[in-house]
């Protein structure tokens, strides 16, 4: 199991994954935060980005939140 801190930008142009020097992970998603679509795509994006399975990949805290706590398994 492995916790991570994620910041979530909504609303982006493009989808994309980069990792800043002090260990936070920012992730841009196309989708709007409405009726969880934003934390969705973030789901996806993230299980691709550690290639681990969809259901591997749960919100811990921060659902409403742009700062999240992922948790891998």
């Amino acid at each position: 199991m492995t916790l991570i801190t994620v910041k979530v930008k909504p609303g982006s142009k493009e989808s994309s994954i980069s990792e800043g020097a002090d260990g936070v992970i920012t992730v841009r998603v196309k989708s709007r935060p409405i009726k969880g679509a934003a934390n969705q795509e973030l789901i996806k994006l993230i299980s691709y980005y550690f290639k681990v399975p969809v259901s591997s990949v749960v919100i811990k805290s921060g659902q409403t939140s742009r700062t999240k706590t992922i948790q891998i398994d």
